[in-house]
């Protein structure tokens, strides 16, 4: 088997250039995150939170459930809650991806001793079984050989009478490859595709139809991992068995432009639908691009909220009625956005659409980076939009919850879209967060206080004076009056998908001034209901309500800890805005020498004037409000 996965493996370049023709093609590609490097601001702190709650986890705890499996004595006993509850192993799969994106954004030396560890003692699980299995799926030697011989019974959180089983084995293998692609490990990339390997062969005597039956049980993305066991290896076997773990109950609306998501739990499905663009990028397959793209806009422009989340209790409401949202303390999931931030990548760079990364922006600075407690560390899995309502954090040794793996993946790779580039000439300046960019011999440095000043400065450092083009995003919330100097001079560019662009010989030293003018805006919710949120910048702003009755926001380890269980505070209670819509942000005013604070008048009860606005990331350990109903002076007389 390790001979076949190494020839897999060296074949990549010539299977991959000859398919290369029928690809959709790239507009766009990424840096390595090894290139660029985080400065000081709130989303470094963010990286070292995690880094801090990755080295406080026990990697052998985490590979008790694959020793297990694997027939080997595990080094420690499982750790608790879903970790030994049925989904034993899911974690240590995201732990492997965020080990890997960690390094690759730090050169931590401890974090490459846990990687290297962690990669080796998964190698000591496949040897053991020696057919290209490893899993930390309990019982799953078990659930695989019924699965294979037909005996399939599938439930939307179930399959065979065990949690999820392919939703599990999926994060083992987005582990594996995220070790091999971002990390470089062979030993990874041997694994990935030898896991890849048994399950063709498992369920190669499978009809479509069964497979499609499996596929009712969420699977992750499954099908997204198998297409890159096709692309790194070249054998396009894989890539047929992406398409058979296509699943067409959600594919087949979406080619149809039909959005029939409603009822559907959220997370089964985003991950399929990145799969679906990762076969249509591979085999230039234009009906399945579109409909990711469907999707996306489905998602983002009707069915999410301002902080760029979607969902409530897990599943997608009716995208004109909102009310559920702003009632349940399980408001938008973290690993939805998570998912769909990996979605708008993809999308981003086979268009070069701005768009997108309007989106993208928006959700990693109001949702991502407020799901990381900045003070004692610990992530969230419910962000609830219920006015007065709190979140609860997880704790290292108590809390193993889908959003605590993405969660540490989400901290570990906030370098991966700040630039973009298109070949050796085009740079793109996607992201406004302090940074140092390594490209080839050229340095780009980015400074600034954003969104705290509304200014960044970018210096460029080419090894020797090169010219090439260096392109800006302009946000969409800046209405387009961005101000662009060089060296201190107004410069002119050109407008391309919301860049813009400036072209010429830089010399070392040469300083590009960005003015990003902010405005405060009101945002309702796509169900056009009046209930606003509001926004300055690219920032969502919250306020803050209370501290009492936090009941569980540190999480123990009992299997709904991650839920905010404590007491609702009345609705009728809460501050609503007197007046109309149109005339909403007459009542807000700046607070001057405090950055990104707002006072609020207009408010009832009166007692709530003066209610103070902040960016919503900066709240954490308290009860808050993110939307405001407003209602006439008639409507609050008649209460």
């Amino acid at each position: 088997m390790k001979q076949l996965c190494t020839l897999l493996l060296l074949t990549v370049s010539v299977m991959t250039s000859c398919t290369r023709s029928e690809q959709i093609p790239e507009q766009i590609q990424s840096f390595n995150l090894s290139d660029i490097r985080l400065l000081d601001s709130d989303f470094r702190h963010a990286q070292e939170m995690d880094m801090r709650y990755i080295l406080g986890i026990d990697p052998d705890r985490l590979l008790a459930p694959y020793l297990k499996e694997a027939g080997l004595t595990p080094k420690a006993d499982n750790y608790t809650n879903w970790e030994n509850t049925g989904l034993d192993g899911h974690v240590g799969g995201h732990y492997l991806s965020a080990l890997s994106y960690m390094y690759a954004s730090t050169g931590n030396d401890e974090i490459k001793r846990r990687l290297d560890y962690f990669i080796s003692e998964l190698k000591r699980c496949a040897d053991a079984d020696g057919n290209g299995y490893i899993s930390g799926v309990p019982e799953g030697k078990q659930i695989w050989k019924e699965i294979s011989e037909g005996d399939i019974r599938a439930e939307s959180f179930g399959l065979n009478n065990r949690w999820v089983p392919l939703y599990n084995i999926h994060k083992i293998y987005a582990g594996l490859r995220d070790a091999y692609l971002v990390y470089g490990s062979k030993d990874a990339g041997e694994m990935f595709i030898g896991l890849t390997e048994w399950m063709y062969k498992l369920t190669e005597g499978l009809t479509d139809a069964q497979i499609q039956q499996m596929l009712n049980s969420e699977h992750g993305g499954l099908n997204e991992v198998f297409a890159d066991a096709a692309q790194i290896s070249g054998d396009m076997r894989y890539l047929e068995l992406a398409k058979r773990f296509s699943h067409r109950k959600v594919l087949d609306p979406l080619l149809e432009g039909k959005d029939c998501l409603t009822g559907m739990h959220a997370n089964t499905q985003i991950p399929k639908v990145i799969g679906y663009k990762r076969i249509a990028d591979i085999e230039g397959n234009q009906e399945w691009d579109k409909a990711a793209g469907f999707f996306w806009e489905t998602v983002v422009e009707n069915r999410s909220i301002t902080i760029g989340g979607n969902s409530v209790c897990e599943h997608f409401h009716p995208s004109d009625d909102f009310s559920s949202m702003l009632e349940s303390e399980q408001g938008p999931e973290t690993c939805n956005t998570y998912n769909m931030l990996r979605l708008t990548k993809m999308l981003f760079e086979t268009s070069g659409d701005s768009r997108y990364m309007d989106y993208y922006e928006r959700a990693l600075y109001n949702h991502i980076l407020s799901s990381v407690n900045p003070v004692q560390g610990g992530f969230v899995y419910f962000t609830p939009m219920r006015s007065g309502h709190y979140r609860v954090y997880s704790q290292p040794q108590t809390s193993f919850w889908c959003c605590v793996g993405s969660g540490m993946e989400n901290h570990a790779k906030y370098g991966e879209m700040i630039y973009s580039h298109s070949g050796s000439d085009i740079l793109y300046v996607n992201l406004f967060i302090p940074s140092v960019l390594n490209w080839g011999k050229t340095v780009i440095e980015q400074k600034n206080r954003f969104p705290d000043e509304e200014v960044t400065t970018i210096t460029v450092n080419p090894g020797r004076s090169a010219e090439f083009t260096i392109r800006i995003r302009i946000p969409e919330w800046t209405e387009g009056k961005t101000e662009i100097a060089i060296n201190g001079e107004q410069t002119e560019g050109n407008m391309k998908n919301g860049y813009f662009g400036i072209t010429r010989k830089w010399r070392k030293g040469d300083r590009i001034d960005v003015r990003l003018p902010m405005s405060l805006r009101a945002v309702s919710l796509p169900d056009k209901s009046s209930n606003w949120s509001f926004m300055y910048g690219p920032v969502v702003l919250a306020a803050e309500t209370g501290k009492e009755d936090m009941l569980g926001m540190y999480a123990d380890d009992s299997r709904n800890g991650h839920i905010a269980a404590g007491r609702k505070i009345g609705l009728d209670d809460m501050p609503v805005i007197i007046g109309s819509p149109e005339k909403v942000l007459e009542n807000i005013s700046k607070v001057e020498g405090k950055s990104l604070t707002f006072k609020m008048e207009g408010l009832a009860p009166e007692k709530f004037n003066g209610m103070t606005l902040v960016p919503f990331s900066r709240v954490h350990e308290c009860r808050y409000m993110v939307y405001w109903k407003v209602v006439s002076e008639q409507e609050w007389k008649r209460r």
